[in-house]
């Protein structure tokens, strides 16, 4: 369940917007080979993640299989990428609560959402998966729901619709109305909407069976993602014009339940999407206060943060919360400047850790089979060639980032922290090396 809620978030129920504004009705092809890549991606951590069961997950797996000075690039730039992303989720959490209650000050519900999340998690790891579990169960359902009501719209079963057919698909520019550029949006704005499945495997090393949880979540990884995001995307640009105001303004999934004529479909919808940010930062604050503990316990990190009491490293999750509460103050302080460089350091940083993924799997699956084949309980499919392939998507999308505006900087700010956590990774490393 933590696998499924970690994919349906903010970014499918608003983001989407962008992609489809960008894409039309080819977004549903673009989220369907950025599926293909992300699915690769979790076949490829759950063969490692179930072979060796650790809270660092591919952290770990990179400082195994490549060095440690990987482990720590991968490591910290993810736990990078979760803090940010705690303060983000904070801040739209609090501009809906300021939506609904006029005149109430935004640090207001960011300091209460911060400090609730922040006690979940300082507790036992059950409470974590308790919020998680009925987070993800909320989402799911509505999403479902989605799903149902406007497939009955799509075959004119819905009281009050009749099937639109292929009209919106193929009217208003034909399905590619913006030509290839056009996909090639749709496809990056896709390709951050899967970010969050990694933290499953994280979650995993805490479970009571991690190899079987971390297994068969691997495995329906696929169907989740065709249903949910390629079937919703389906689903919203044959209801509705892809050029609709609204898809943009009100956001997709609120556009088509209000065609759908659905009462109080946006106040429904953006608890669903509070919801969905709230989820996000709980399992953000989980997977960095877990990435930053493993990092230290490997030597890689402040052993003052290593502490833990109770079955829980409080200490990183203290200073992971600290660090996503600094973000929402950067971004009150120095909006378009200081928060706006965090967030481009951290815009492109989820296909360096699927970079990262794919070379440590290249390598250690060599040395499982050789050592240990009988904890290859997860198997990559057709290794080595679709891992090349994987492997090969992720530097298209590089170089597709770079095509673009305003995704190159993103680019050229997340290679700067790649580069920078690299080079002092190595030169610990280094220093490990000549101590010994």
């Amino acid at each position: 369940m933590i696998a499924l809620g970690g994919v349906i978030g903010a970014g499918l129920f608003v983001g989407s917007g962008a992609g489809i504004a960008a894409a039309g009705p080819s977004i549903a092809v673009a989220y369907a080979l950025s599926g293909v890549l992300v699915t690769l991606v979790m076949r490829m951590l759950g063969e490692m993640s179930a072979a060796n069961p650790a809270s660092g997950s591919f952290s770990v797996h990179a400082e195994r299989a490549i060095g440690p000075w990987a482990g720590f690039t991968a490591g910290w730039m993810f736990w990078t990428l979760l803090c940010v992303g705690v303060g983000a989720e904070a801040i739209g959490a609090a501009g809906i609560m300021t939506g609904w209650f006029p005149g109430t000050p935004s640090w207001m519900w960011v300091l209460l959402f911060m400090t609730a999340f922040c006690a979940t998690n300082l507790a036992a790891v059950r409470n974590f998966g308790e919020f998680e579990f009925w987070f993800a169960a909320l989402k799911v359902g509505a999403i479902s729901l989605f799903l149902v009501l406007g497939g009955l719209a799509i075959l004119g079963v819905l009281p009050g619709t009749h099937a639109p057919g292929t009209a919106n698909l193929a009217g208003a520019g034909g399905f590619l109305p913006h030509g290839v550029n056009g996909l090639v949006v749709g496809l990056l704005t896709s390709v951050f909407a899967y970010g969050g499945l990694e933290t499953v495997t994280i979650a995993a090393a805490e479970s009571e069976h991690p190899v079987r949880g971390v297994a068969t979540a691997v495995r329906t990884a696929m169907w989740r993602i065709a249903v949910f995001y390629v079937g919703s995307m389906l689903v919203i640009v044959t209801l509705i014009p892809w050029s609709d105001p609204a898809v943009t303004t009100s956001g997709p999934y609120v556009a088509v339940l209000d065609h759908l004529a659905i009462p109080a479909a946006g106040p429904l919808m953006n608890v669903i999407v509070l919801v969905a940010l709230l989820s996000a930062m709980n399992a953000n604050i989980y997977g960095s206060s877990r990435m930053a503990y493993s990092l230290i316990a490997r030597g890689q990190g402040p052993e003052a943060l290593g502490k833990v009491s109770g079955g829980v490293p409080r200490r990183a999750v203290i200073a992971s919360s600290a660090f996503g509460f600094v973000a929402v103050l950067l971004s009150y302080w120095w909006p378009q400047t200081v928060f706006t460089w965090l967030l481009n350091m951290v815009g492109a940083a989820v296909l360096v850790v699927w970079g990262f993924i794919a070379a440590a799997q290249l390598r250690m699956r060599r040395r499982l089979e050789r050592e240990a084949p009988e904890r290859l309980v997860v198997k990559m499919w057709a290794f080595p060639a679709l891992t090349w392939v994987a492997l090969a998507g992720v530097l298209a999308i590089l170089a597709l980032m770079a095509r673009q505006g305003d995704t190159r900087v993103q680019l050229y700010f997340t290679g700067g922290l790649t580069l920078a956590l690299s080079l002092i990774g190595y030169l610990r490393q280094r220093a490990v090396t000549a101590r010994a």
